[in-house]
């Protein structure tokens, strides 16, 4: 139970670093200068009120110097990531595979904290995260003794094939419509999830944000008469429910009664 809380803590904690991220990046703000502040009146946030989701509790969801909101982009993204890290520490435990899982969703939470706020999705990011991957691939080949190929140089492979599929998709969509219909960081997001998951659970990633954002779109439509929408967080949901529910392209064949 201990170590339960310990990586639910962990991850709180990596939640709130990831909201700085997500929100100074596409700004080309350093993430490391100035320290934690208010976005309004610039004061410095003291340590006691930069607890993950509790100090936003405690405070009322306000700035303490000069009672602004806070976005409740913060206390949300810390919990979430806390709870990912939970959930994949109980699936994985202490292995490789909880490693990837942690990269992955990690990379996914801080471009959809990004996406959200400002629409876009920051190749630095995704870099970054396809890096850490391939490495752990690297680790595990050398560890395990398995084929370079099939761990390495075929997840490289279906994470191409996932990004081209998109672009393809892109250009028809721009032609069809005679408007931009994704951004261009959507299709590189699917290199990273089809590097993550592989080619055919990729395209099911991508049928089943369609279905998840699918009523968001209807609501944002409706209220804000406009069909304009963050994707990459509808993206990284379905991959992270993929990624946890460990479902294969042969279980969606047999649920299909294929």
């Amino acid at each position: 139970m201990i170590i339960y809380i310990f990586i639910f803590i962990i991850g709180l904690v990596f939640g709130s670093f990831y909201n700085v991220v997500g929100l100074r990046l596409p700004n080309k703000e350093s993430i490391i200068m100035p320290g934690s502040h208010c976005t309004m009146c610039k004061h410095k946030i003291k340590f006691y009120d930069n607890i993950p989701v509790l100090s936003y509790i405690f405070l009322r969801g306000k700035c303490r110097y000069c009672n602004e909101k806070i976005s409740i982009i913060y206390p949300i993204f810390e919990l979430i990531t806390g709870l990912l890290f939970l959930l994949c520490f109980i699936k994985f435990g202490f292995s490789l595979k909880f490693i990837s899982s942690i990269i992955i969703i990690s990379t996914l939470i801080v471009i959809s904290i990004s996406d959200i706020k400002y629409y876009i999705i920051p190749d630095s990011v995704l870099i970054f995260g396809s890096l850490l991957l391939i490495i752990v691939y690297i680790t595990s080949c050398i560890l395990y003794k398995y084929s370079f190929y099939t761990h390495l140089l075929l997840p490289i492979i279906h994470g191409i094939s996932s990004f081209a599929l998109l672009y393809i998709f892109k250009i028809i969509g721009d032609f069809i419509l005679k408007k931009e219909c994704l951004g261009g960081g959507d299709i590189k997001l699917m290199f990273f999830i089809g590097l993550s998951i592989g080619f055919n659970m990729a395209i099911i990633s991508l049928f089943l944000s369609s279905f998840i954002a699918l009523p968001v779109s209807l609501i944002i439509l409706f209220k804000k008469k406009t069909n304009i929408l963050s994707y990459g967080p509808y993206l990284s949901i379905a991959t992270c429910i993929i990624i946890l529910l460990e479902i294969n392209f042969d279980t969606i064949i047999t649920l299909l009664g294929g």
